[in-house]
């Protein structure tokens, strides 16, 4: 029978310390409902779930691995119970060198699950043999030994999300210098050089959301001209985040007290940044818009 809402399901399994908890931040940052640690015999049911009508999940990932202990030792069967029903999935299977896992259970210190005596070489060996079934039936498999958590990022964004990934957030934050810079700020730019609306009286009780201070401050040559310079800077920036593996990014646009020239300006970029050209999910903010 056709479920009332198809969802897009994704299995992550494979080696213990191969990277599936950063895989999963990843899935979570393309926009997937994620559930760490599933039994096998839970996935059918999650499925089913997430498919009734009137759902709002599109897309999901799960991680099912040895931690389940002999609950994961009916995995296959569960894959194939999958398949009689007709619910379709897609099966990522991660794996790396028996040196790089035994190099990360040495620096995290952590036991490894099939080796509760310690012997971590004698615990990887089993899991490899145990898995090996799996990696045969897998669609994808990412071999993480030579990727760092960027590059893991990055791959799993690039290859390993069917469908397409979440968008990209570009998050225009205007803000008040006097009420120091936000934390969660990836590049800040200073624009207290631009003329002040602050100063014009008919303008000090507006905000940069009223078009009469939005065009006081964007008309002036030295504004247009360092628009042009910071849009040609982040032409050339954000294309490089979205490729390292980036969610998103927030980008702080600081005057004195973050009421005029900061807002009209987040405003334009936001504005700028919504248009055909780019693909982008574009926000804007105005942390001390209140504030004065």
């Amino acid at each position: 029978m056709e479920p009332d809402h198809k969802i897009e399901l994704t299995i992550i399994t494979g080696l213990s310390g191969a990277g599936k908890s950063h895989a999963m931040a990843a899935f979570e940052d393309a926009g997937f409902f994620c559930i760490d640690n599933l039994p096998p015999q839970m996935i059918a049911a999650a499925a089913d779930l997430f498919s009734i009508k009137g759902s709002k999940v599109e897309r999901v990932a799960v991680v099912s691995d040895v931690r389940g202990g002999q609950y994961f030792d009916e995995i296959e069967g569960c894959l194939n119970e999958l398949d009689s029903k007709g619910i379709s999935y897609q099966l990522l299977y991660m794996e790396a060198s028996d040196e790089a896992l035994l190099r990360r259970f040495k620096e995290t210190r952590r036991p490894h699950p099939l080796a509760p005596n310690g012997n971590i070489p004698e615990g990887i060996r089993r899991e490899r043999d145990m898995l090996h079934g799996l990696k045969e039936r897998a669609d994808w498999v990412i071999d993480t030994t030579s990727l760092n958590i960027h590059e893991l990022r990055a791959g799993i964004v690039r290859e390993a999300t069917p469908g397409g990934v979440g968008e990209f957030i570009v998050s225009f934050v205007s803000f008040g210098f006097k009420y120091g810079a936000p934390l969660d700020a990836d590049l800040v730019f200073d624009v207290r050089f631009l003329p002040n609306p602050n100063y014009e009286p008919e303008l000090k009780p507006l905000s940069g959301l009223d078009k009469a201070v939005s065009h006081y401050v964007v008309r002036h040559l030295m504004a247009k001209e360092f628009f042009e310079k910071l849009t040609d800077l982040l032409d050339y920036l954000l294309p490089r985040y979205v490729a390292e593996g980036k969610s998103g990014l927030v980008i702080a646009i600081g005057c004195t007290g973050g009421r005029h020239r900061s807002v009209a300006t987040a405003e334009w970029l936001a504005k700028h940044y919504r248009g055909k050209k780019y693909k982008y999910s574009v926000v804007s903010r105005h942390r001390d818009l209140a504030k004065d």
